[in-house]
């Protein structure tokens, strides 16, 4: 369960569930593989949770050029 940040919170950043996880768990596979992070400091030690965080404080968006695409 996701305590921190909070799903409402979260869907403030993102407009719908689906694209929450989907941007999470692509994020989160890139941190797997080494990506920098956004952050400087995390309060979850797993990417997924860090990735959410990341969400959280703005940093990490959905491109907008893509949303147009779909």
């Amino acid at each position: 369960m996701i305590l921190y940040p909070s799903v409402d919170d979260l869907l403030e950043k993102v407009d719908s569930r689906y694209s929450l996880i989907m941007l999470a768990s692509k994020r989160a596979h890139e941190l797997d593989a080494g990506a920098l992070p956004m952050l400087s400091e995390y309060k979850s030690v797993k990417n997924v949770g860090k990735a959410l965080e990341e969400i959280a404080s703005g940093d990490l968006i959905i491109d907008p050029d893509e949303r147009e695409k779909v």
